[in-house]
């Protein structure tokens, strides 16, 4: 048996399996270089960052910048949800202003003002499922899906009691309209690539 396969044993065995004890069995694993890991209700993701995916959220990235210091706005950073071992890597996160790491040196998601996920084929479930459910219950305000393969964006806000009661859907070129959200500005989706 391996130390990882007696670890996995000896955690399910005593009930001690949290979201600290899986990324610390990944940072262990020989993950391949260019894959994003997180844990989604329990169960372990590695995807493949393509080039429409980087540079959906690379646009993202720099058009948020308008707005956020440069610290405010993440990147495939693990945040712990709400709900059973949601340990999730979203593509782009915005932090609210005076957003500090927990004790133990997580960002929080009480902090969260904005989440973009960019849809990779194999885990699209995840984005439009379990996370954007989590996403309303963590009460993010604004939580934007892109799919580079229907060349579609999907907006959800004003989240309260688990759910999302505001969602917009256009195809790419088409402007994001956040001036009525924390975020405070219009994201352009017209340089967003197609998969």
């Amino acid at each position: 048996m391996t130390v990882l396969a007696d670890r996995i044993e000896m955690a399910e065995e005593s009930d001690e399996l949290t979201l600290d004890v899986l990324f610390e069995w990944l940072e262990k694993l020989p993950v391949p270089e260019g894959y994003r890991t997180e844990i989604v209700g329990g169960h372990i993701f590695m995807t493949p960052q393509r080039d429409t995916h980087w540079d959906i959220i690379a646009d993202i990235y720099d058009q948020l910048r308008g707005r956020y210091a440069r610290k405010r706005v993440k990147s495939d950073v693990r945040m712990d949800y709400p709900g059973r071992l949601n340990g999730f890597a979203s593509d782009v996160v915005a932090l609210a202003e005076g957003a500090e790491k927990d004790g133990r040196g997580q960002w929080r998601h009480q902090d969260v003002e904005f989440v973009a996920e960019v849809i990779s084929r194999d885990t699209a479930r995840n984005d439009y499922g379990p996370k954007k459910d989590t996403y309303a219950a963590a009460e993010v305000p604004v939580y934007l899906i892109v799919d580079p393969y229907t060349g579609e964006w999907h907006l959800h806000t004003l989240p309260k009691d688990g759910s999302y009661h505001s969602s917009v859907s256009f195809g790419f070129g088409e402007d994001i309209d956040l001036t009525g959200t924390a975020v405070g500005l219009v994201l352009k989706s017209d340089g967003f690539p197609r998969d």
